[in-house]
């Protein structure tokens, strides 16, 4: 049972069922969970939601479920099982009671409260291993990971793009570059995440809604932020009509504008000319709560996050489409590279063809 191809095959399956939490679990990590004896999958589990069972407990119900024992199998988790009593009891007392005799790991918890699991499964006699072969596990928990060591949500850029690299024309029109089919993909993402940020150019250009439709299941509605340095969005727009409805905060170094509206400020100093974004994800993790972020600006909001190397993910729509006006707009500005070293590199993970256009999905692991 010490293959690794077996092994990397167990922990993949548990992340793709983990994945069924985002938007769920939130802010909770989405953990996944297989219990496999002799080759045979015996059960499967994952963080359903914030408060129900952890994914260990729901492979173990699960394994009851259909019959079988799980005593002598081993357990594959894309994290450390917990240790402690909070919303509910420690899992590493239930892998215990179980009988599982060897428990495969992911990642490491490190979380204070709930760390500690693998010295707890060892003094029990419990064999557990640590392996990064599987990149889906070992990754899946980034976005909890991240907010616990930076204090700060988890950035996801979107943006849609020609082949010569613009996402507006040079009067602002960016509707639309990408496909039908791409733009329900953003929605159903848009429908997860805890919050969706735009810069106010693309808000006062837009007026959008910032709403997830035509999705089957809403999972959470999310939060819409603005970043609006000088106060220049317009009382009548739809983002502060309907603020009372859909929470809204406005990111600004001019708040008077926004006291008597319902929308939330946060009151931002100015560096370098622009909102400190380091104090405004700061903010929004701690004073909103937010894990998840979906970053749909345009190029002077994704400059300044990729100059503080702020993006952790990226998720482009590639239109088979040239402008070849030198006038577009370009996906990010306001930052100065002479040298080729200075650019910001990310990870290719995944690709996907949607008709004619290119989904691509990128990762910094830089951060």
């Amino acid at each position: 049972m010490n293959d690794p191809h077996h092994t990397k095959h167990y922990l993949d399956l548990a992340a793709r069922s983990a994945m069924r939490g985002f938007g769920h679990v939130e802010p909770n990590p989405m953990v996944g969970a297989v219990i496999v004896k002799d080759h045979q999958i015996l059960g499967i589990g994952h963080h359903t939601k914030f408060g129900h069972l952890h994914a260990e407990r729901e492979a173990l119900a699960n394994c009851k479920a259909n019959g079988h024992d799980p005593r002598g199998a081993t357990l594959y988790c894309t994290l450390e099982p917990c240790s402690h009593f909070g919303k509910q009891p420690p899992c590493t007392q239930a892998v215990i009671e179980a009988g599982i005799t060897r428990v495969v790991i992911a990642r490491k918890d490190p979380a204070e409260v709930s760390k500690g699991g693998v010295e707890i499964l060892r003094d029990a006699g419990i064999e557990v291993e640590l392996t990064d072969i599987s990149p889906n596990a070992t990754h899946l928990s980034d976005p909890f990971i991240h907010r616990l060591k930076t204090g700060q949500p988890w950035i996801i850029a979107k943006w849609a793009q020609t082949l010569d690299g613009h996402i507006a024309t040079r009067t602002g029109q960016s509707q639309w570059i990408s496909n039908p089919r791409c733009r329900k993909r953003v929605h159903r993402l848009r429908a997860k995440v805890d919050a969706i940020m735009v810069g106010v150019g693309t808000a006062l250009a837009d007026d959008p809604m910032l709403s997830a439709r035509d999705c089957p299941g809403v999972r959470k509605v999310a939060k819409r932020i603005v970043l609006d340095t000088h106060a220049k969005l317009d009382l009548r727009s739809k983002l502060v009509q309907s603020a009372d409805q859909i929470p809204t905060i406005i990111c600004t170094a001019e708040p008077a504008k926004f006291v008597q509206t319902p929308c939330s400020v946060i009151e931002t100093p100015i560096r370098d000319r622009h909102l400190d974004m380091s104090f405004v994800l700061t903010q929004l993790a701690r004073e909103h709560d937010i894990t998840t972020m979906l970053v749909e600006a345009g190029p002077r909001v994704l400059g300044s996050l990729i100059e503080h190397d702020l993006i952790n993910e990226a998720i482009v729509h590639l239109a088979p489409g040239i402008m070849g006006d030198e006038r577009a707009q370009g996906v990010a500005t306001g930052r100065d590279v002479p040298k080729l070293i200075d650019m910001r590199r990310f990870e290719l993970i995944r690709t996907k063809q949607i008709e004619n256009d290119i989904e691509l999905h990128y990762r910094n692991h830089a951060t």
